[in-house]
């Protein structure tokens, strides 16, 4: 495996937005190949036959049936309360 030089780490920090002490960078250059090794390490597991875990807690989504609710509220209601109404819309000023 190619080593991590210090221009490298500093990218790294630069493209996730992290500022780095000159300590940091010295350290990451030495942790970085290990987590790669890592990854790699993982990479050849066999996992065949292995079903993919997705939620290891058992939780599960609670859906709702999607019944859009009109209310009592009228769209004549609410255009009537507007400051300015034009064309069935409520006018506002030009936002740029």
């Amino acid at each position: 495996m190619s080593t991590i030089t210090t221009e490298e780490v500093r990218l790294l920090a630069q493209l996730s937005n992290i500022q780095l002490s000159d300590e940091e960078v010295d350290s990451l250059k030495e942790d970085i190949p290990n987590i790669l090794g890592y990854v790699d390490m993982l990479g050849e597991l066999d996992t065949e036959g292995i079903e993919p875990t997705y939620q290891v807690n058992s939780l599960e989504n609670v859906f709702r049936e999607d019944v859009v609710d009109q209310g009592s509220v009228t769209r004549e209601n609410l255009l009537s309360i507007a400051p300015e109404s034009l064309e069935n819309q409520v006018k506002v000023p030009k936002v740029l």
